[in-house]
Order: structure tokens, then C-alpha cells, then sequence
């Protein structure tokens, strides 16, 4: 819940006595009885949490005006309630409020349907503290890395159907604090590719840093469309594509797309923020490794410090020249900055001196 609704909710407790909770609300009261009948709708939709429903279900028995034309919402409500809670069952979260927290590991392995991976999605909106969501063939073990989670995928193919629906019922600004999204050996495939693109361009996962897209079956098609949504991901600074079979096409997308006849200039320093970029057994050749090497040489990856071409059809040249290039480009790098009182710690000669 946001702080926002804490505090009307801690304004709703002040204002009405438990012992008496159905006597209605007056201008007496306080500020929420002197509240126009639509504020307090306003104020209960914003309480609308299937994870916690009683912050709303109390507050429309506290203020009367607002149990008949909540009604329909209310049994809303309890339904959605019930079907998040089975989900969370599901999870292995026998209290919803678990979901609540900043990491969230899925396993594909449970049973897991395709509906309940879009149940997921629409309570995206209510995890204002998530901060890592990863989805993998394993059981979860922890947010260290799992090397070979790919070997267990799924044998019919409905994990693209469950992952793309997921991605369609991400809405606008769903998972707000989600900083890290990972898939591991489960089948996202191009067709989830583009819903995944889609929810980015609606505004869901707004902060996202690091995505890890392992073993997910993602062609050139799939790259091609998510990268016009990553390049306008400013805070961006880890991407991973291990085990994809992309190639050069979505490479170029990716890091040097050709602008579309009449479109407006594609956005400064896209992708100005990427520290880390893992192609190893993708299908890139050195026609790839001659634009990534391109786009270091022009600036246009400024961060980037660590880069891995290993175990493609790309020659040793076309790797020792990416890494030529990268090399380059961390030698003319400004040194990290140091905080000043670390400065005057070390001494720093060209810090005034108070003495």
C-alpha cells in the first residue's frame, strides 16, 4: 500500500471508535466526513488491494455512503482476493503478504497454468516494493545465480502462451520498483518477445537495470522488437541474452537501428548506462562483432565494461576486436568518483584546507 493510503487509512482510524464502527461519519468527525461521496470512492479504489483486502472492506463499513455504491466492488474484490490467495498457495505462499516483498522467484515446474500467470500479471500494480521477479524451470534457490537451469523445460510448449500472457497483462506502471527481471530456461520465444516489448512501451517496470533473458528461445524477431523498448530504458545497465539463437539482425536493432523513413531522431545516448552485455551461444557472426565494435568505437556505449562473445560462429578476430574496442573505450573512461569526505581521508592535495 502506499504511503498515501496509509495515512487516509490512519485518518479513517482516528475518526471513527471500533467498538462503534457502523455510526456514520459526520463533518464532526473530522476531514474525511466533510469528503464529497465521490473523494471517498476515489479514496476506497485506491485502497482496492486483492492481496490486503481489509483496508478497503473497513473503510466502506466505516463511512455508510459508501456501502451501496461499493457493493459491486466489494464482492469484486473478494472474488479477485480468492484467486490471488490460490495463486499464492501455488507459490508456496501460504499468506499473500509474502508476494509483497522484494524478491520473487516462480518456478515453472509448479503447476502453474497460463491463467494464473496472467492473475500474476495484474497484480503487478499492487507490489509497489518488488525488486526482483525471476522465472525459471528450477525450484527456487536463492537469488545466487543457478548455472544450467535450462535442462527441465517444459515438454508442451504452454509456457509461451503462460509468459506471453503474463507480459499482456503487465499494465501501465505495473511493477514499479522491479529493478532486475530474469527467465531461465523457460520458452518465451518471439511471440513473447513482443508482448514483453509491448508492456515496456506501456510504462511496466519503469526502473528496470538488469534483464537476464537465459535459454528463452528468443530469435532475431524477439530482439528486433524489444529493442526499440530497451534503448528507451534509460537506467538499463545488464543485459543478458545467453543461449538465445539471435544473430546479427537483432544485434543491429539493438545497438545500431536504421532510423524509419520520417520518424523523429532516435533518443541521445540510448543505452548510455549498459555495463554488461552477454551474447555468449547466441548466432552472432562477425558481421555482429563488426557493429558492436562500431558502436564502441562511436561512443555509443559509453559504460560498457564487460562483454562476452564467447562460444559463437564469430572468429577469434571478430571477438579480439570487440575486445579491442571495449579496452578502448575503459581507458578513456573518467575515473568513478569519489566522495569527499574519502578524499579528504586520503588526502587529497586538491581540496581547499580549512586550517
Amino acid at each position: 500500500m502506499s504511503s498515501a493510503t496509509d495515512a487516509v487509512w490512519s485518518s479513517i482510524l482516528r475518526s471513527f471508535d471500533q467498538r462503534q464502527s457502523r455510526r456514520r461519519l459526520s463533518p464532526g468527525n473530522g476531514d474525511l466526513g466533510a469528503l464529497s461521496v465521490d473523494s471517498l470512492l476515489d479514496i476506497f479504489e485506491q485502497a482496492y488491494n486483492p492481496l490486503h483486502p481489509s483496508v478497503a472492506v473497513n473503510l466502506s463499513s466505516a463511512v455508510r455512503v459508501l456501502r451501496a455504491p461499493t457493493k459491486a466492488r466489494r464482492e469484486q474484490l473478494q472474488a479477485d482476493h480468492e484467486v490471488a490467495a490460490t495463486l499464492c498457495l501455488k507459490l508456496g505462499m501460504p499468506d499473500c503478504r509474502e508476494l509483497r516483498t522484494n524478491w520473487v522467484h516462480v518456478s515453472r515446474r509448479k503447476d502453474l497454468s497460463a491463467d494464473d500467470l496472467a492473475t500474476l500479471a495484474t497484480l503487478g500494480r499492487f507490489l509497489p516494493v518488488l525488486d526482483t521477479l525471476r522465472f525459471t524451470t528450477q525450484s527456487q534457490g536463492g537469488p545466487e545465480e543457478v548455472e544450467n537451469e535450462s535442462e527441465d523445460e517444459g515438454e508442451d510448449g504452454s509456457e509461451d502462451e503462460g509468459l506471453q500472457r503474463f507480459a499482456e497483462g503487465l499494465s501501465v506502471g505495473a511493477l514499479p520498483a522491479l529493478s532486475t527481471f530474469v527467465l531461465v530456461g523457460v520458452n518465451l520465444g518471439d511471440a513473447g518477445a513482443l508482448a514483453l516489448a509491448d508492456a515496456l512501451d506501456r510504462g511496466a517496470m519503469p526502473r528496470l537495470e538488469n534483464l537476464r533473458l537465459l535459454d528463452a528461445t528468443i530469435g532475431d524477431a524477439g530482439l528486433v522488437a524489444l529493442a526499440p523498448a530497451l534503448r528507451r530504458r534509460p537506467a538499463l545497465t545488464k543485459l543478458e541474452v545467453y543461449g538465445n539463437p539471435l544473430g546479427d539482425e537483432g544485434l543491429a536493432a539493438l545497438l545500431a537501428p536504421p532510423p524509419p523513413a520520417g520518424a523523429p531522431p532516435p533518443p541521445k545516448r540510448a543505452l548510455a548506462r549498459l555495463g554488461t552485455l552477454d551474447l555468449r551461444y547466441t548466432e552472432v557472426t562477425d558481421a555482429g562483432c563488426a557493429t558492436l565494435t562500431a558502436a564502441l568505437d562511436s561512443g555509443a556505449l559509453p559504460a560498457l565494461r564487460t562483454i562476452n562473445v564467447e562460444e559463437t560462429p564469430a572468429t577469434d578476430e571478430g571477438r579480439a576486436a570487440v575486445l579491442a574496442a571495449a579496452r578502448a573505450v575503459a581507458a578513456t573512461a573518467p575515473p568513478p568518483a569519489v566522495p569527499l569526505l574519502q578524499r579528504r581521508f586520503l588526502g587529497d592535495p586538491g581540496l581547499p584546507s580549512f586550517s
